[in-house]
């Protein structure tokens, strides 16, 4: 489907009266706070340790700059290179601003950096006290060069206003060799008097087009293309704010400069500004809370503005965009980046789902696209979560697509050896993936990660095994469904933890079940932090442990069992216990006790994660770990509201007890569903659904289709 957003956006934002006039926001931007996350994390009570001099925690690593929902373009400033998302909220000095981000150290591309005077120096320096940002808006005032600069931007270009102190010496500098990717070239030039285009080369190559709103005197180069040089772009003398337009593509130049002439065009700084805040009003007024403390409303709108920014969109206003095989294509629908799947098919996949089906849909076009070039759907880091992804949103109505072709390259991911699962083949053969004997293993190991990679195959299988169900492949359905019981293969009844095997089947000695690794057993995590993943199969996880009161008392060992200081792993961060929330493995863990039928044992440590790990520091804007791509943050949105999605392929969600008296969400077909809360307590009784008592305490996801209540009962 195609259609231009920003008309769209420009519709929306002249039916809104809170967005009449320019700076103001809207009913639910309002709330966001687009800093939070980008504030350091140095309190070694909640990290677990004291940092080694040196060290940034890996908490947050987000941006606070402009953009739109899952948009091409962010363009957010720079304070470090090679840092997560580019900017840290302790730096002093803006080294210039970049129109992409994710915040994984990487893109960051095409920096540029108003100036005033001879040379650009290092940068400018620049205060809290005069920065701004919200929903596709960011402003700062540069101390150095007296500059005072307003950024917005639409889908995929970006708008620059600068205002120099002078009507003489202004300046923008295009820092081309820079990003938080290797740059291997460059290129720029003068088109026209007042335009400029150009290409930066990292692992992709990215073009621009740029129209500014004054004549260019004079276009300085020095060492084109090498990783050394830089370009200044000299203005004429005159007077009032430059303004500079600038459009991207991954095509070419040609589609970069349609991309900025169809999406800002004319249209004034104000109105693109307002576009952007009306386009991020009507995602987040999809969600209506009521109740709550300020704090918990600024928390929630903000989790869910940050949880709607990745995936990227990757294809121009034409259709066209550069797939897997680096051709340009044009397939009808809008391209974009794989999902972070490690991290999001847990929760915010199924969110993109939920808010934003068309998006979800184009991406799982997009994934099977990939499919299609390169022989098995893409995965990301470790895992093969794409299966969890795609069956999930399936399973919630999404069909759009070529299902039975998509289903035939998972299968092929699931037993394809090279291909997207490293060492399936062992998997398949003997139900679980070794790892070498190792004398003295150490956090950064490099082996297999077998016990992370069994665990997570096995709900991948089961992931799988319900998309073969659906379309009718019993035999594949079979086969998946005996595979996803690997697990168990993975889990010692002698120490009553998920532990690392030796190629001849034997236990990995000596075995620390506290002692984390990168890449040797575990992913990330230590015993303590997989040993309770079967999002799948809970009832036969518990009864690895014996029943429910082995299982509760293990369990209760996770969240009390301090962590040990000397147990240093970046990325491995903020405990309670030895559970981890700093990082995704044991995300599932809280939610464990429900299977017990003890959720109130969840309950206190949802609360005092929801409460103590989010919005904190000195300024407020740091989170308990990294955001990865909105993975962090969909968890609060969800607990926050009273759902979690424990298995994210089932088409259910597990109900807690809201932070809100009442949330409403507004699904695809305009039909609501309202959550609300009857009683003070944080203790969950029992569920209602359109006024009948609830077997359990899953919900169905007719309720997001066909609209309806839950009432959420405490004690």
């Amino acid at each position: 489907m195609k259609r231009n957003r920003l008309l769209i956006c420009l519709a929306v934002m002249f039916s809104l009266p809170a967005l009449e006039s320019y700076g103001q926001k809207g009913k639910f931007t309002k709330y966001v706070n687009t800093f939070l996350g980008t504030e350091p994390l140095n309190d070694s009570a909640i990290v677990g340790y004291r940092l080694p001099d040196g060290w940034r925690s890996w908490a947050g690593l987000t941006f606070p700059g402009s953009s739109l929902p899952n948009a091409m373009v962010q363009l957010s400033p720079m304070t470090e290179y090679g840092s997560g998302a580019g900017y840290e909220y302790e730096d002093s000095l803006i080294l210039g601003f970049t129109h992409t981000n994710k915040g994984h150290w990487n893109l960051c591309n095409v920096p540029v950096l108003p100036f005033s005077g001879e040379t650009p120096g290092n940068g400018s320096r620049f205060s809290h006290r005069r920065e701004s940002a919200a929903p596709g808006f960011y402003q700062v005032y540069l101390d150095d060069y007296k500059i005072d600069v307003h950024l917005t931007s639409t889908l995929r270009g970006g708008f620059h206003r600068y205002v120099y102190p002078l009507s003489t010496g202004r300046r923008i500098l295009f820092d081309l060799a820079r990003a938080n990717n290797r740059v291997g070239d460059w290129q720029i030039e003068q088109s026209g008097s007042q335009a400029l285009q150009g290409f930066q080369q990292t692992g992709e190559r990215i073009y621009f087009y740029a129209a500014l709103n004054t004549p260019v005197a004079k276009l300085e180069k020095t060492e084109e293309g090498k990783r050394t040089g830089h370009a200044v772009v000299i203005l004429e003398n005159g007077k009032g704010p430059v303004e500079m337009k600038i459009g991207f593509s991954f095509v070419g130049i040609e589609n970069a400069k349609e991309n900025l002439d169809k999406e800002i065009g004319e249209h004034s700084f104000e109105a693109i500004r307002a576009a952007a805040n009306a386009s991020w009003e009507q995602l987040l007024s999809k969600v209506e809370v009521k109740g709550g403390t300020e704090k918990q409303r600024t928390l929630f709108y903000s989790s869910l503005y940050r949880s709607f920014l990745w995936p990227a969109l990757r294809s121009d206003v034409n259709g066209d965009f550069k797939g897997a095989d680096r051709q340009k294509a044009n397939t009808g629908f809008r391209y974009y980046t794989e999902p972070s799947l490690w991290d999001t098919y847990r929760n915010k996949d199924v969110l993109l789902s939920l808010l934003a089906p068309e998006v979800a849909l184009d991406v799982i076009k997009s994934m099977k696209d990939v499919g299609d070039k390169k022989g098995f759907i893409p995965t990301f880091f470790h895992g093969d979560h794409g299966a969890s992804t795609i069956a999930g949103a399936y399973l919630r109505g999404i069909d759009g697509f070529d299902v039975k072709g998509t289903y035939d390259i998972l299968l092929k991911n699931a037993n394809v050896e090279p291909g997207a699962r490293p060492h399936v083949k062992e998997y398949i053969e003997k139900g679980f993936i070794s790892d070498p004997d190792i004398e003295k293993p150490h956090v950064e190991t490099k082996a297999k990660a077998g016990v992370s990679k069994t665990l997570e195959y096995s709900y991948d299988d089961y992931s799988l095994a319900q998309l073969a169900r659906a379309l009718g492949d019993s035999a594949n359905y079979h086969t998946l469904m005996q595979r996803s019981k690997n697990y168990r293969n993975m889990f010692d009844p002698s120490t009553r933890f998920m532990r690392g095997r030796l190629a001849n089947g034997d236990w990995i000695t000596p075995f620390d079940p506290q002692y984390p690794y990168y890449e040797y057993m575990y992913r990330e995590a230590n015993a303590w932090q997989v040993s309770f993943y079967a999002p799948h199969d809970m009832p036969g996880l518990i009864q690895l442990y014996g029943g429910p009161a082995g299982f509760g008392s293990k369990l209760d060992s996770l969240f009390t069992l301090p962590w040990n200081p000397r147990h240093i792993a970046r990325n491995v961060e903020s405990m309670i216990g030895q559970y981890c929330h700093g990082n995704q493995p044991d995300h599932e863990a809280p939610f464990a006790y429900y299977f017990i039928n003890k959720p109130e044992k969840s309950q206190q440590i949802i609360d005092t994660i929801l409460n103590h790990l989010y919005g904190i520091g000195e300024f407020g804007n740091a989170l308990c770990g990294m955001d990865d791509a909105g993975e962090m943050s969909a968890w609060y949105v969800f607990c926050a509201a009273g759902l979690y999605t424990f298995s994210a392929t089932d088409p259910e969600y597990l109900v807690t007890v809201p932070l809100f008296d009442e949330v409403r969400w507004k699904a695809a077909n305009g039909k609501w569903l309202t959550l609300r809360k009857q009683g003070r307590s944080r203790s969950l009784k029992g569920v209602k659904v359109d006024g009948e008592p609830q077997d359990g305490w899953f919900v169905p996801h007719r309720l997001f289709r066909n609209g309806g209540e839950i009432l959420v009962k405490t004690k």
